[in-house]
């Protein structure tokens, strides 16, 4: 690999040189008032991003499945019941997390590369005559598959059952980069992480709790202590944490925010469409497929490629990274060998996306396949060409 080239995998991302100076800081104490003013413009700047009035923020030190942990151990009871459907690698492991922690997990089998099935949701909700389901879990944004799932949809199932479940949302691959709107869509815990669309390395597990959430704290009985929101609560009170902080990174954050922000969070979609469109663009001209089915599923944040049959697609990431120091991504559980996945989220341009576009298809036509050097390159860059950019303050950092 070489540090010279941006890298195309769905997170960690590519970092803007000001945040990567943020995050290297000297040490201070994370006890004093100093750290309270890196601490609270962070939580509520991520309040803002999740677009939110009501919503209390959480920052772990720790990654996204620890955000999973949080919103289940916070507040969930050993043998309550939840729905979620598994379309892709990250909805299984958050079964698998719910099935170790002694949940009554209802699982929904959904196609990899279909969306959450929001009318089965719906048909189990009204059948739960007795309100035994707990919570309903949803993957956003399904990074192995590259498939974005409707969330207001799926609080649409919920209301229309008239269910008190609360919504658990995994926006790992999303939040930051794609429209998520926490008080609109009803959504009780909403959970991302820092090395995404907040464009820092991994090491935060960032979540949002609703008041309804905050409420079930008190009744939940999973076992928790480093992810037990109350102690988080009460360090923050303080201007603190209730163990030793990742302060670089909360620095990392609090400018993460201020730039997003500062862009807009309308462009930030705007720009992480616009190059996603580009890339699809591209994979068309290919002449291949996405795995996502159909276009309203399709993620701004990440494309899983289908190789022809027969083609182990994961030869194109290692090709890329042997011959070209360049970083995609393998398929994962189901799409393994049958996917490459071309991540375009967090800090890029056209002019970045663009090298990723010719070097997979130089690695393409490196190993055979039937793809036309210059083609996928030529489309985004015409879709690019015609779709400029019109706000000077996008990226403007």
């Amino acid at each position: 690999m070489s540090f010279q080239n941006p890298v195309f995998i769905p997170g960690p991302t590519n970092m803007p040189e000001v945040l990567r100076k943020s995050i290297s800081m000297p040490t201070l104490d994370h006890r004093s008032p100093l750290f309270g003013e890196i601490l609270h413009p962070a939580l509520a700047g991520v309040k803002k991003i999740l677009k939110s009035e009501s919503a209390e923020i959480f920052v772990f030190p720790s990654t996204g499945t620890g955000g999973w942990e949080t919103a289940l151990t916070n507040t969930l009871s050993k043998g309550d019941k939840v729905l979620v459907a598994r379309n892709g690698m990250f909805s299984h492991r958050w079964i698998d997390m719910c099935n170790r922690h002694g949940l009554d997990v209802q699982v929904v089998e959904a196609a990899w590369g279909a969306g959450i099935p929001t009318d089965e949701y719906a048909e189990i909700l009204i059948a739960d005559k007795g309100h035994e389901i707990k919570a309903v879990l949803a993957t956003h944004n399904e990074t192995a598959t590259g498939v974005k799932s409707d969330i207001a949809a799926v609080r649409a199932a919920m209301d229309g059952a008239n269910h008190p479940a609360m919504l658990f949302v995994d926006g790992v691959s999303s939040i930051a980069s794609m429209d998520f709107r926490m008080d609109e869509w009803g959504v009780d815990v909403a959970i991302a992480g820092s090395q995404k669309g907040f464009m820092l390395p991994a090491g935060l597990a960032i979540i949002g709790f609703s008041p309804k959430a905050c409420a079930a704290i008190e009744t939940a009985d999973l076992p928790r202590t480093f992810f037990d929101i109350r102690d988080m609560r009460a360090g923050y009170a303080n201007n603190a944490y209730p163990y030793t902080p990742a302060v670089g990174l909360l620095n990392g954050l609090k400018l993460a925010t201020e730039m997003l922000l500062d862009e807009g969070l309308e462009n930030v979609f705007a720009r992480h469409h616009r190059i996603a469109s580009g890339i699809r663009a591209a994979i068309e001209a290919w002449g291949l497929k996405l795995c996502a089915q159909s276009p309203e599923l399709y993620s701004d944040s990440v494309s899983a490629i289908v190789t022809p049959e027969g083609f182990n697609a994961t030869d194109i990431v290692t090709h890329a990274a042997d011959k070209y120091g360049v970083a995609f991504g393998v398929g994962l559980g189901e799409v393994a060998g049958k996917v490459f996945r071309i991540g375009h989220l967090g800090s890029l341009t056209d002019v970045m996306a663009l090298s990723g576009i010719a070097t997979a298809e130089m690695c393409m036509v490196d190993l055979g396949l039937d793809v036309k050097l210059g083609s996928g390159v030529a489309a985004a860059q015409d879709y690019y060409r015609n779709n400029a950019v019109t706000n000077t303050r996008t990226m403007a950092w």
